[in-house]
């Protein structure tokens, strides 16, 4: 009988103690990523630093900058944490996202269909145009349906790369904007498909560039930051701090500063 009673309290006490482990690992489940980002104190922030004028190095400081970068630290001061970015290659910045390298992105990913049955996206922050860029003295390239056959420069993964290949372009991996248009000027490459923002800034800042739009499509796209699915609470915060920038007037002073404009439109 003593036996018997023993073994009961045994088991007894394994079961009290399974489930206090499970209620630790379901307080830890549960808590959130924004829980994490407070607790932390930083919010980690995947993003290229070769993308201008969304997100590149400044020749004369080097630190990093740009449309999306400003936005992105005035978004984490608002929910009360510091921004701490790393920079990566396009190409592998979502699979940084999939391994937790970082808890969002801010590098002007556009808002696709594929896309968001993988991840969540904040709401839209930047609206532009993809535009097909060819060299100054190309006149045989005048739309997407000219591309069949030619070299196009683009990201691999990037809404713009889609388009090219769709209208069945050679595309010819890049790292980013900066160079597929040396490519496209040293004749390496027929075209380029890309974003409109940045074609307006590389010329500003190179006005010399023997390039042009051949090309503007209608339809305007918009970016949002990216995160990985289950990350609701972070999302509502980060909207909410979009909003709040908005409505104060600092969303408009970031973007006529970068684009002269308001870019959300």
């Amino acid at each position: 009988m003593k036996k018997i009673l023993t073994l009961l309290m045994s088991l007894s006490l394994v079961i009290v103690l399974a489930a206090c482990g499970n209620n630790d690992d379901n307080k830890s489940a549960d808590k959130s990523l924004y829980d994490k980002v407070k607790s932390k104190g930083v919010i980690t922030i995947g993003t290229e630093g070769t993308y201008a004028p969304f997100t590149f190095h400044d020749k004369k400081s080097g630190k990093l900058t740009g449309f999306d970068v400003e936005i992105a630290r005035e978004v984490a001061k608002r929910i009360g944490v510091k921004p701490k970015f790393v920079e990566t290659k396009w190409d592998g910045m979502f699979a940084g996202l999939d391994s937790k390298r970082y808890d969002m992105v801010a590098n002007e990913v556009g808002i696709r269909p594929d896309r968001q049955k993988k991840y969540d996206f904040s709401d839209p922050y930047i609206v532009s145009k993809a535009v097909l860029i060819v060299r100054k003295d190309n006149n045989k390239i005048k739309n997407f349906d000219d591309l069949k056959g030619k070299r196009a420069g683009q990201s691999l993964t990037s809404n713009y790369s889609k388009i090219a290949k769709d209208h069945g372009a050679k595309v010819t991996p890049v790292e980013g904007f900066n160079q597929s248009i040396d490519l496209l000027t040293s004749g390496r490459i027929d075209a380029t498909v890309n974003d409109s923002l940045s074609y307006l800034d590389s010329k500003k800042t190179r006005p010399n560039l023997p390039i042009k739009v051949a090309y503007e499509e209608k339809n305007a796209a918009k970016s949002a930051f990216l995160f990985r699915k289950g990350s609701d609470e972070l999302i509502k915060k980060i909207n909410k701090a979009l909003k709040d920038m908005h409505d104060d007037g600092t969303y408009l002073k970031i973007s006529k500063k970068w684009f002269g404009t308001d870019v959300s439109k």
